[in-house]
């Protein structure tokens, strides 16, 4: 079995631990698979930050359709990040979005490679 830093060396420690706990008992081929499609699609903290800071700037809720939060973006876009308010919070939670976001991809990913290798 792979350390998962060898498979995914970007992860922060928190979400290694997760993602350790959901590969740990896939097989080396399986864990290869996972890593590389949650490579692709996971999100990056920093890139929420700066996706939130242009909503901020100039359209407010990019970071939240980034994320897949159709609902919340549209909100965002048409309320003005909720008057600001909502942007500033979501600067300052930048890390917990993008956990949260990568959390949620990891465990779909994780439950379509155990299902295709059935």
């Amino acid at each position: 079995m792979y350390n998962i830093y060898q498979l995914l060396p970007m992860l922060e420690d928190d979400e290694a631990a997760y993602i350790s706990g959901l590969v740990r008992d896939m097989t080396d081929e399986q864990a290869r698979m996972f890593a590389q499609v949650y490579a692709s699609r996971r999100r990056d903290p920093q890139t929420i930050l700066l996706t939130a800071l242009i909503g901020f700037i100039l359209v407010a809720g990019v970071h939240r359709f980034l994320m897949n939060q159709v609902g919340m973006g549209l909100l965002y876009l048409f309320t003005g990040g909720l008057c600001a308010i909502g942007t500033i919070v979501d600067l300052v939670r930048h890390k917990t979005l993008a956990f949260e976001y990568n959390i949620k991809l990891a465990s779909q990913i994780a439950m379509m490679v155990r299902g295709a290798a059935r």
